[in-house]
């Protein structure tokens, strides 16, 4: 199983806004019609039904969304570019390029990871009563882009967990009809394998999680990969085996207590089924004797305490009868996909804030330029050709409006000083 993947994503670049007149026989000064640019095309995952793991996204993958058309005269706008899907299997994690978390969990659900640029608005959007033809329009926005890394956490109701040999994967076996590889050798089980048990009122998926050992919490073996699994599970099922060929029972079962502590999560705090593997390799006295000394230990700490032989069945049936009784209805909170913030600047009714809020700042940096920053003021410049005069008068205007000029003015600015707004520098004569 491939539950980790890294690729890069790109939101399409929108496309640019046109700059055209209304030209017919008989119709003079006609007026601007130039349309808007399209918006870029988001990258998407949806999670698909049909994929069971990130196979198909290992190594270095690119995924871009479609660029949008550029504008047309005529008030003709340009067409959005396409979406570009990557279809990843149910329990699929990832942190979208904007920081917010997404989290995949039934077949159709969709998340945008990378958002396509905006597309300019034509030099119809520009002209009013004063501006009545304008020959600059906006150009289309970079869209979002970054390397993203997908997790994929199994949707299991009860993790089997312990040492490697412990028997887990025999136990899944005799209680499933899934078909985990069993042998007589420590890590024979190298990913996550899923089944099933049910009764008449209910339904558990168990999923066998991969020995633990010494040190997984920070990495060692498989570890991390094997401990993201037991996030999403609502109970635990700790397997310690009566006879180990390493250590004591006890020392095995602190050691895998331990590994969930320090992994966090809230690993270590979900309830948790103590089962005593291979039973039948000692005498039914004893294994009556270490069933009494782990109730006395254990107490409340534990669900129950159960002895059980996946050789010769016996104790299996009363597990799984405790195991749909005890598990909790739910599992869990799950983290939420973030709600996108609306980026400012974006809409054809701006918002402008004051510096402090997300606005903007100002500072004057050692070669005496004055630096301007902020997304919204650096978009505005994003989007205009500076070399446009109209279109420069235009961001004067804007600039003025939203209070960066007194800013400026405020700092120490003079009339000619140099000021740099993202990549541009340019001289202001207010």
């Amino acid at each position: 199983m491939y539950d980790k993947a890294k690729i890069w994503v790109e939101g399409g670049a929108g496309g640019n806004g046109c700059i055209s007149f209304r030209r017919e026989a008989h119709v003079p000064r006609g007026g601007p019609d130039g349309g808007d640019g399209g918006h870029g095309g988001d990258v998407v995952l949806v999670c698909a039904a049909s994929k069971r793991d990130l196979a198909a996204l290992k190594g270095s993958k690119h995924f871009r969304g479609g660029r949008g058309s550029h504008g047309e005269g005529s008030k003709r706008h340009g067409a959005r570019g396409d979406e570009r899907e990557i279809l990843v299997p149910a329990g699929t994690q990832a942190e979208a390029v904007d920081g917010s978390l997404v989290d995949l969990v039934e077949a159709g659900q969709r998340a945008v990871v990378a958002h396509g640029g905006r597309g300019g608005h034509g030099n119809k959007r520009f002209a009013n009563s004063t501006r009545q033809a304008p020959r600059f329009a906006e150009t289309g926005t970079s869209g979002e882009e970054g390397w993203i890394e997908l997790r994929l956490k199994l949707l299991a109701d009860v993790g089997l967990i312990g040492l490697p040999n412990a028997g887990k994967s025999s136990l899944l076996g005799r209680l499933t009809r899934a078909a985990p590889k069993v042998a007589d050798y420590p890590f024979t089980t190298l990913s996550p394998v899923l089944g099933t048990i049910e009764s008449d009122e209910r339904q558990a998926i168990v999923a066998d999680i991969p020995g633990l050992i010494e040190g997984a919490a920070e990495g060692a073996g498989l570890g991390h990969e094997f401990l993201a699994h037991v996030e999403r599970c609502a109970m635990l099922v700790h397997l310690v085996e009566l006879t180990p060929l390493e250590g004591d029972p006890e020392a095995n079962y602190d050691a895998v207590r331990s590994e969930l502590s320090s992994y966090g999560a809230g690993l270590d705090r979900l309830p948790e089924l103590v089962v005593l593997s291979k039973r039948d390799l000692l005498p039914q006295e004893e294994v009556e004797a270490a069933l009494a000394e782990w109730r006395s230990r254990l107490g409340d700490a534990a669900i129950a305490v159960m002895a059980v032989s996946s050789a010769t069945g016996d104790g299996l049936a009363p597990l799984r009868e405790k195991i749909l009784s005890t598990l909790p209805e739910t599992a869990p909170a799950r983290p939420e996909s973030g709600p996108r913030q609306p980026a400012e600047f974006e809409a054809e009714h701006r918002v402008y804030r004051p510096a402090g809020e997300g606005g903007y700042s100002v500072q004057r940096e050692d070669d005496g330029a004055y630096r301007v920053t902020g997304r919204g003021v650096e978009l505005l410049f994003e989007r205009h050709d500076i070399k446009n005069e109209e279109a420069l008068a235009y961001l004067e205007q804007r600039l003025n409006e939203i209070g960066v000029i007194a800013a400026l003015r405020a700092a120490g600015f003079e009339p000619g000083d140099d000021v740099r707004v993202g990549e541009h520098e340019f001289e202001l004569y207010p």
